[in-house]
């Protein structure tokens, strides 16, 4: 049970826009903020859980499709940062 609120910072993350849209796109289908689902994305991983159920991974591969995302977990590391042109 959580009993204290943890302040709130703003970030500069660097994301690929795929990756964003198919974030932005199921914070609005979940009707939450982008923060907070990320925040359940990751304590989920943390504890090595799954965050999402049946319903919610196919509205991903839905949205994974609109917005061109065919990068998997396997490549996550593969795809270097790039410095600003």
């Amino acid at each position: 049970m959580v009993t204290e609120s943890h302040p709130r910072t703003q970030t500069g993350l660097r994301i690929a826009v795929p990756v964003l849209k198919v974030l932005k796109g199921l914070a609005e289908y979940k009707d939450m903020s982008l923060g907070d689902l990320v925040e359940g994305i990751v304590l989920h991983a943390f504890e090595g859980k799954d965050p999402f159920v049946p319903e919610t991974r196919a509205v991903i591969d839905q949205l994974r499709g609109i917005y061109g995302l065919d990068w998997t977990a396997a490549e996550s590391h593969l795809h270097a940062e790039q410095p600003d042109a």
